[in-house]
């Protein structure tokens, strides 16, 4: 079992980077272990989890120890951080996290594909 839960993150992908440094910098207690898919010390393998199924949607482990994905693993990492605790408990108790996965998948699925032909690249602020 992991200490703290874990994050695995597209650390190549432009707009995955940002909104994962935007989860580190609310993270000030470092409640959790962010790894680069990318990273030579990552811990994909400890969790079964290939390179390949890491890179088609976002992956956590829970404090127990539990492998999340999508939907699932960004509740995990807002359990933990000030300001998105709610929200992790509102789409728990609304039984929300499922239809919250389903939108997410669709974005994954379009990320992922269209990955090595552009990248996912954010638009000029």
């Amino acid at each position: 079992m992991p200490a703290k839960p874990i994050l695995f993150y597209d650390g190549q992908c432009p707009l995955c980077r940002r909104e994962i440094d935007h989860y580190r910098k609310v993270d000030k207690q470092s409640r959790i272990d962010w790894q680069d898919i990318f990273a030579s010390d990552t811990t994909l393998a400890q969790y079964r989890l290939s390179h390949t199924d890491a890179m088609k949607v976002i992956h956590a482990v829970d404090s127990a120890g539990t492998l999340q994905s999508g939907a699932h693993a960004f509740v995990v990492v807002w359990q933990e951080l000030p300001g998105y605790r709610h929200l992790a408990t509102v789409l728990k108790k609304l039984h929300l996290v499922g239809l919250v996965n389903r939108a997410y998948l669709v974005f994954a699925r379009l990320r992922f594909r269209s990955r090595c032909k552009q990248g996912c690249q954010l638009p000029p602020r």
